[in-house]
This record gives structure tokens, sequence and C-alpha cells, in this order.
């Protein structure tokens, strides 16, 4: 064989070789891509639940501080009442 034909040989080699690489390269990277959405998604539904359950706490917290304070202010105003009318009917 001339060098002509032995250099073709061997650049074939190159391009199957190269092509294959790639082909691991591509694949590897769709795999980490989705475990990178995976990973995202999991960290998502957490977070979610995770804001769901602080949520619930504030409106309960803040419905006891409303409640109180409507239990202040009914107090104030019948003590009020009491001492512009005297005794409550």
């Amino acid at each position: 064989m001339g060098n002509l034909t032995n250099d073709m040989t061997r650049l074939r080699g190159e391009i199957e070789t190269l092509r294959s690489e790639r082909g691991a390269q591509i694949r590897d990277r769709v795999s980490t891509v989705s475990t990178l959405l995976s990973d995202f998604a999991a960290a998502h539904t957490a977070m979610a639940k995770k804001s769901r359950k602080e949520g619930a706490s504030y409106v309960t917290r803040i419905k006891k501080q409303v409640a109180r304070m409507r239990k202040e202010t009914a107090a104030d105003l019948a003590r009020a009442h009491h001492a512009w009318f005297g005794k409550e009917k």
C-alpha cells in the first residue's frame, strides 16, 4: 500500500474514533442534564412543600393573633360601655 492509502486508512480510523467519542460525550451530556432536571424537580417539590407548610403556619398564627385582638377589643368596648353607661344589660 502507498502513503496515500495508509493515510486514508489512518484518517478513517481517526474519524470513527472521534465519532464514537462524540457519541459518548452526547450520551454523557444527556444523562447529566437528565439528572440535573430530576434534581431540580425534587428540590422544587421540597421547596413547595416547605413553603406550603410555612404558609399554613403563618396563616394559623395570624388567625390566632387576630382572634386575640378581637377579644381584647371586645373587652375594651365592654369596659368603655360600662364606664359610660353603668351596669351592663
